[in-house]
């Protein structure tokens, strides 16, 4: 009891001297302690009466990193804020809005809008996660043979068959074999699994080619206006500058060789070294496919500029029209007689986009050619430094990669759901396209591909001067209207980049189709109310 006790009276004391020299600031100086001694003391001072405390915290706007504060990503921006504000009222209090669902039209996220994932794949990621079921014979039951043995092949590939583990920093080797493998045969050129880095989506993989290319602001990326807001921020985080061009609207979205030669002239008059071009095919957010055509000439651009190609195509499995064909830039180069000597190339493809839509799983690689081994020992070190990318991701993107295939038992119900579900996003990017071009002072063009709708607004006069005098741009005001009116949420045009006196809003066709009659009569419903409370 004694021992309890003292010890307790210990604890007390030691609490008591602690609290009470923490309650007060205390400024420290070291002094000599003695005449015969070398040693020093540390000596707590108490603050002066008329000293000015210390604020309560120690980082401020003024104290971070400005590039973090020069960075926007419009697409989780103010809009979806507020969004999210009126869901909550809607759960807290329904009937309270006048609408009783948000229908998030926002961000490419079709899982969260309906959307199933593809079975196989989920069987195979379920079966890689807990191996244990393998072995038990009612999974024979449960699983098709193709996936049980795209398991097994899989574990076979993984160190201890440990999908909880680290990987090597380029993703599991295995894996990336079956992706070049995949890359070969759509393209009909060779693929080293080497030049594959396996990343956490393709945002990663962005932001490492910007680490590696920006070394100040007077290292440019050209970069397509309107762009995914990914490559301003990356760019505005990294500390380069963005070089814009801008994709003509009059002609479906086309991308003129001649605004590139342009651009890249006026950002050499003004000093800034320009590293690379950014093209994004299928585009994001404006929907259209290049012409190989086209390809061609910018492939021709780059090697001519001496600029890198980041070719962002990870909406490559989204083409609506007849017409028109994904085609790599991979392909389109080597098929030009381009090697690794002659073009340095960076191909982005991720599971969150296609007939898959698996953004939570943050699946994705970057195909790396055309750089020297110095160079790609330094991609290298900065996926190190990461680590490894999730494993379940790689599995996913192996699988996207190589699909099942005629003569395998889950080929049948693996087609009917990838068309089934690429079908029914061309039947609602028409619906859609054409809603938006039924609306007074809106030119919508064509979807040919991608996720989204990138309408033009004419909006009224007096509309544009009452967005002025709130400080807000025109097609912002729009957004935050349709919003608090109809509940669907779509984003401003200005957050993605646009010639200057234009106004958009972009769209998804995510939401399910049985949701879009809704959006569509509320949009024609709001639109007209909007352009009469503002007519000229």
């Amino acid at each position: 009891m004694r021992k309890f006790v003292a010890e307790r009276t210990k604890y007390l004391v030691r609490r008591t001297i602690y609290f009470g020299l923490s309650h007060h600031s205390f400024s420290c100086s070291q002094s000599y302690s003695s005449s015969s001694s070398s040693s020093t003391t540390t000596v707590l001072h108490p603050p002066s009466m008329g000293s000015t405390p210390r604020s309560s915290h120690s980082v401020s706007l003024n104290t971070i990193n400005p590039k973090v504060l020069k960075c926007e990503y419009a697409v989780r921006g103010e809009i979806v804020t507020h969004a999210q504000r009126l869901q909550q009222m809607l759960q807290d209090n329904p009937g309270s809005l006048p609408f009783d669902e948000i229908l998030s039209c926002n961000i490419g996220n079709p899982q969260s809008l309906g959307q199933q994932p593809i079975t196989f794949f989920r069987e195979v990621l379920a079966l890689t996660d807990h191996p244990n079921i393998l072995d038990r014979s009612e999974t024979q039951g449960l699983f098709s043979a193709d996936s049980i043995e795209r398991a097994w092949k899989i574990l076979d590939q993984i160190p201890g068959r440990a999908t909880g583990a680290y990987s090597h920093s380029q993703g599991i080797k295995g894996l990336r074999d079956t992706i070049a493998s995949g890359i070969a045969e759509r393209d009909g050129f060779p693929s080293d699994p080497n030049d594959i880095f396996l990343t956490d989506g393709a945002s990663p993989a962005v932001h490492m080619m910007m680490q590696l290319l920006l070394r100040s602001e007077q290292d440019g990326i050209l970069c397509p206006i309107p762009q995914y807001p990914l490559y301003s921020a990356s760019i505005a985080l990294h500390g380069g500058t963005l070089v814009p061009y801008y994709l003509d609207e009059a002609t479906g979205w086309g991308l003129e060789i001649s605004e590139l030669k342009s651009q890249l002239e006026t950002a050499r008059s003004k000093g800034i070294t320009v590293r690379a071009l950014v093209v994004i095919n299928p585009g994001n957010p404006t929907g259209q496919v290049l012409a190989e055509e086209n390809q061609r000439q910018i492939v021709e651009f780059c090697k001519t500029e001496g600029l890198v190609l980041l070719a962002d195509e990870v909406y490559q499995e989204n083409v609506y029209v007849p017409d028109k064909k994904f085609h790599s830039f991979k392909k389109v180069s080597r098929s030009m007689g381009y090697g690794e000597e002659d073009l340095s190339l960076v191909s982005f493809q991720s599971v969150s986009k296609g007939y898959y839509g698996e953004c939570g799983k943050r699946g994705g690689y970057m195909e790396v050619t055309g750089f020297s081994p110095e160079i790609r020992e330094q991609i290298y070190k900065v996926a190190s430094v990461n680590l490894c990318s999730n494993i379940s991701g790689q599995i996913l993107a192996s699988l996207v990669m190589s699909p099942p295939k005629v003569g395998d038992e889950s080929y049948e119900s693996y087609s009917a759901e990838r068309d089934g579900i690429l079908s029914s996003l061309a039947r609602r990017a028409k619906t859609l396209e054409d809603a938006f071009n039924s609306l007074e002072g809106v030119a919508c063009n064509k979807a040919e591909g991608a996720m989204y709708l990138f309408p033009c607004l004419h909006l009224p006069e007096k509309a544009i001067k009452a967005a002025e005098a709130v400080k807000k741009a025109p097609d912002a005001l729009y957004a935050q209207r349709l919003l608090e009116e109809t509940g669907i949420v779509v984003v401003p045009g200005s957050g993605f980049g646009q010639v200057p006196g234009t106004w958009h809003i972009r769209c998804t066709i995510l939401p399910q189709e049985d949701k879009i009659p809704a959006i569509v009569d509320r949009l024609k419903a709001f639109h007209k109310k909007f352009m009469d409370e503002f007519r000229d």
